[in-house]
């Protein structure tokens, strides 16, 4: 259904580094930058990508708003939370592990990146 995700950032060689390790933990190449200065990975057919605003307005996150990644086991999913707190995340919501949901048990994790955005980490087991 999607081609892309896009967030803003203050700070794109902080977020670069970031990004990196969190998705490097889920098995992406780290990010390259195109002629504008954004920052994309690539991985499983699907973009990622982090910019400064072409408004020039300060980047902000979206309030309610997640970012979801798909983690292949809860172990990649701890991996990526320890990768995004050494990076310059912070952990946010309770600590990683498996929640009953109405479609079954989620293992999930979250983050939240240098510029604020909610990110999470989820494996739903077979």
């Amino acid at each position: 259904m999607f081609t892309h995700v896009m967030v803003g950032a203050h700070d794109i060689q902080k977020s670069k580094i970031f990004y990196d390790a969190v998705l490097g933990a889920l098995g992406a190449k780290p990010g390259f930058a195109d002629d504008k200065g954004r920052v994309i990975y690539v991985h499983d057919h699907a973009m990622f990508m982090i910019t400064s605003p072409i408004n020039g307005e300060p980047a902000t996150h979206a309030n309610g708003g997640t970012i979801g990644f798909r983690a292949a086991s809860p172990e990649q999913a701890d991996a990526w939370h320890a990768a995004g707190v050494a990076h310059g995340g912070t952990s946010c919501e309770d600590a990683p592990g498996y929640r009953e949901s109405p479609i079954g048990a989620l293992y999930l994790a979250y983050l939240r990146d240098p510029a604020g955005n909610k990110l999470c980490a989820l494996h739903r087991p077979a």
